[in-house]
């Protein structure tokens, strides 16, 4: 089940991104996630999507683009493209819950921006 308010959480490790973005998303330990993988590394697209299928929640199969914060749904997984790497980051209504940066009001520092929708029932 979707959190109704995601509580922030670091990446416990500079590869955890995804399995961080997940812990906030479903309100979950971080490392209840990095088990359920068996994966404490870079997540792929492929898990992140699944992890959110198997838990019965709607994700859209094609990725958008944004520019802008107006840009995106009200909730959403973010792959960002950073200084450093690809990244992920969640959008949950109107604020940034980013396992790097922290709670942020615009974008983590990146280039291009995609999205996966989340829809809530």
């Amino acid at each position: 089940m979707l959190t109704t308010e995601p509580k922030h959480i670091f990446e416990p490790n500079e590869f955890a991104c995804g399995q961080a973005v997940l812990a906030m998303l479903f309100d979950l330990d971080v490392f209840e996630v990095i088990n359920e993988l068996q994966n404490e590394r870079e997540t792929t697209l492929k898990e992140m999507l699944d992890f959110v299928k198997n838990r019965g929640v709607e994700v859209s199969k094609i990725k958008g683009q944004a520019r802008e914060k107006e840009d995106l749904p009200q909730i959403c997984i973010l792959s960002l493209e950073t200084p450093h790497c690809w990244h992920w980051s969640l959008y949950f209504k109107g604020k940034f819950y980013d396992p790097e940066y922290g709670v942020l009001n615009e974008f983590p520092p990146s280039k291009r921006r995609y999205f996966f929708e989340i829809k809530e029932k």
